[in-house]
């Protein structure tokens, strides 16, 4: 193991999650021709990254607003609205690959796993990279304490954040093999959040708020940023308190069927 390391405001408010998958392309290394499911999709962003590869580009994702909007930005892509945790294809793919996406998948992230090694091809390849233990560990306590002053249930937090080592054991018992992992601390601006806290809550734990009084979310907003301030807010500006864990892997491969080139092809040493 190598250490190393929500709809218009998702993409406008919030855009750096899709900047940072430029270098995941770099790791799926998307061939011409290839068939690649980008699964939870969003707004198309890292699907047209793929594409500009050259590779036939299938975007999934659960929600058809997000899918609508993809559409419309890159009509010359397939997109459709399908559940990661029971989707099937038609045909067998090359590659799988998923940015920043597969925490929401939290409701059975082994039948997530599942359905993507059924949509591969023998020896196709699995790409991803999630929110890894640790992350928004300082925004998660800021939330849970504001909720329990304020005397709140605890909030329901919408997301699946594995350990390294728990990650593998789930791709490995589904029949993969892993060829590179790494879990790494990534501070990251929140470029577009004025508000710090309080606007990432509002972008990416809305699920939390929908049982919480009107009158007492702005209020109890302003005292989840003052919780978070002392470790997240700079001179500079916000920071989210992020740790990412990114994955490489390829589904077993039949004896008579050869494994794909790209940067963790197999290696016959190994």
């Amino acid at each position: 193991m190598t250490v190393n390391w929500a709809v218009t405001t998702y993409d406008s408010a919030f855009g750096y999650v899709s900047a940072h998958g430029a270098p995941l392309v770099d790791l799926l290394d998307p061939q011409p021709g290839e068939r690649v499911i980008d699964l939870g999709c969003g707004t198309g962003t890292f699907s047209a990254e793929i594409a500009e590869r050259g590779a036939e580009v299938l975007g999934i994702d659960g929600s058809p607003e997000m899918v609508a909007q993809a559409a419309a930005a890159y009509p010359g892509l397939s997109f459709i609205v399908g559940d990661a945790h029971d989707f099937t294809v038609g045909e067998s793919f090359d590659a799988v690959a998923s940015n920043a996406a597969l925490h929401w998948m939290n409701r059975d992230p082994d039948a997530v796993i599942g359905r993507v090694y059924a949509a591969l091809r023998p020896g196709g390849r699995f790409v991803g990279e999630l929110g890894g233990a640790g992350n928004c560990a300082e925004l998660i306590v800021a939330m849970q304490t504001a909720w329990r002053v304020f005397g709140l249930g605890e909030p329901e937090l919408p997301w699946y954040f594995p350990t390294p080592a728990e990650y593998a054991a789930r791709l490995e018992e589904a029949g993969f093999t892993l060829r590179l992992l790494e879990h790494a601390d990534r501070p990251t601006r929140m470029t577009e959040g004025p508000n710090g806290a309080a606007d990432w809550v509002r972008a990416y734990a809305a699920r939390a708020l929908a049982d919480v009084p009107p009158e007492i979310v702005d209020p109890l907003l302003k005292r989840v940023n003052d919780l978070a301030a002392p470790a997240l807010r700079r001179e500079s500006g916000w920071v989210a308190d992020y740790v990412r864990l990114r994955f490489a892997a390829v589904r077993k491969a039949d004896s008579a069927t050869p494994l794909p080139f790209g940067p963790f092809a197999a290696d016959p040493q190994l």
